[in-house]
Parts: C-alpha cells; structure tokens; sequence
C-alpha cells in the first residue's frame, strides 16, 4: 500500500464525513440547548482540522532526502502528531471550562428525539472512521493516520457518553454538565496517548527485541563467533531508519579484517530489514560503562 496515497485517501474521506457531521450534531446542539451535542459537534469539526493536517504532514513527509535533510522529511508525521494532540488540548480545556460553568449556572438540556436520532448516527460513522484509519495506520505504518484514527474514537465514545446522558438526562440537571466533563477527559487522554508515541519516536527508542532477535539470528547464519551484539539504538526517520549497535572481536585482529566484518553486517541489516546500520568495533574483553 502506498503511504503518502493512503494518507491523502484517508484525510479526504474523513474532511468531507466529518464536515456533514458537525453540521448535524452542531443543529442538534443548537436546538436542544446542549453544551455536550455542542461541544461533540466541535470534536467532530476538529477532526476535520487534524484530517487537513494528515493530508499536508503526508505531502511534506514524502518529499525526498536533499542537501538540508538528507534522512528525508519523514519526521513531518510525528510533528503533525503532535499538533493534533496540541489541538486536542486545547478543545479539551475548553469543553471543561464550560461545563463547570454551567454546572455552577446549574444549567440544564432539553433533549428529544433529534438528539437521540443525531447522536446514533454519530456513534456510527465515528467509530467506522475510526477503524478505517487504524487499519490504514497498521498497513503503513502512519503515526499521523494513527492519531487521526484516534480523535475519531475519542469522537465515537463521546457521542456515546452522550446517548448514555440523554437516556438519564430526565433523572438528573446537571447531565448535561458531567458528560461535557467526561467527553473533556477523553479529550485529555487522547493528547497523552497520541503525544506519547510522537514525542518516543521523535527522540529516538531501543528497537524492539523481535527486531534484535531477528538481526542477530542473520548475522550468526554469516558467522560462528559470538560478536556479542548489544548497545542497539534506532533513530526513526519513518522512511529511513539509522540503527547503532556495538560488536566485540579479537583485540589482535588486524583493523582491516575487523573493518570488513562491520561492513558486511552492516550490509546484511540493509538487504535483509531495509536499515542503514553503523557498527562500532569493541575488544572482546572491553565493557562498556553504559551496557
């Protein structure tokens, strides 16, 4: 599947669904008088906001390596992330403010069967939205798409929140109030979900013991000698991924044998897993301070 086609695909498809739906839920909002439909509806128009960045993070990420960048513009995806979940924030904070507000005001909602009609069909379409993008982000590998993915979720769960609270809402005033809290919370812990896996990326992380298992499971198949592989660090470019990792040979090798060891393992994790390695020469009986 192509990545940046996939990217542009999916952020289409969720501008336009997510703009028909704020319209919906926003008249639902309105004629009710609910801060939660309203503050839904909201959710619902930001995730067009973070499809539009999608689109332009997929554009810039599939520029090619030039002089100024030459591991390419792949990091563009994780920066986005993270605009989305700042946006997140800040949508969050807002739905908390008012719902305090109006739960001091002791403010209550009129619903009907509009809102109930309006919410269902939210609930729907979010959450189809939702496993649309994660199985996207899973088949390329998207953190952007996957965040997208998210904020339609966080989307579909608050509209249920929101069904859960006109069903109760004849019961209890301040229903109205707590559900805008509550859709605030989900809010917040999409941001910290979404910002964790951008911001890990973005600052580098140890490769997974699969990928380890695996690279070192080749290089043995090329050499008898235990090289004691370790010291693995990964920098993901999304495109292109650099990996460093340590090996330890014979202090009385020549360093032009040792050379063509690195360079052959180095060669072996590129045909093999599509990384570019660099490999650092140790003495066999050398430790090192940080292993």
């Amino acid at each position: 599947m192509d990545k940046t086609k996939a990217a542009y695909q999916e952020g289409i498809i969720s501008i336009f669904t997510n703009s028909g739906l704020f319209v919906l839920k926003l008249w639902a909002g309105i004629v009710t008088g609910s801060i939660a439909l309203t503050a839904d509806a909201w959710h619902t128009l930001s995730d067009s906001l973070s499809s539009i960045i999608v689109v332009i993070a997929a554009r810039l990420s599939s520029k090619k390596p030039d002089k100024e960048h030459p591991f390419g513009h792949g990091r563009w995806e994780q920066i986005a992330a993270i605009f989305i979940a700042f946006l997140l924030a800040v949508i969050a904070y807002d739905f908390m403010k008012d719902s305090i507000t109006s739960f001091r005001l002791k403010e209550s909602a009129t619903f009907g069967t509009v809102a109930v009609v309006v919410t269902i069909i939210s609930i729907v379409v979010k959450e189809g939205l939702a496993q649309y993008a994660f199985w996207i982000g899973r088949k390329t590998d998207n953190v952007t798409i996957k965040a997208d993915g998210w904020h339609h979720r966080t989307d579909a769960l608050s509209s249920l929140v929101v069904l859960i609270g006109i069903i109760l809402s004849g019961k209890f005033w301040w229903m109205d109030s707590i559900l805008g809290a509550i859709i605030s919370l989900m809010l917040f812990y999409a941001t910290y979900k979404i910002a964790k896996e951008a911001i890990t990326k973005l600052l580098g992380e140890k490769p997974n013991q699969k990928l380890i298992g695996n690279i070192t499971a080749s290089i043995a198949k090329e050499y008898d000698e235990d090289l004691h592989l370790h010291h693995f660090h990964i920098h993901n470019y999304v495109a292109h991924q650099e990996l460093t990792f340590h090996i330890r040979l014979d202090k009385n090798m020549s360093i032009e044998t040792g050379h063509k060891i690195a360079t052959n393992i180095e060669n072996i994790i590129l045909s093999e897993f599509n990384i570019t390695a660099t490999v650092h020469i140790e003495p066999l009986d050398y430790i090192h301070t940080s292993d």
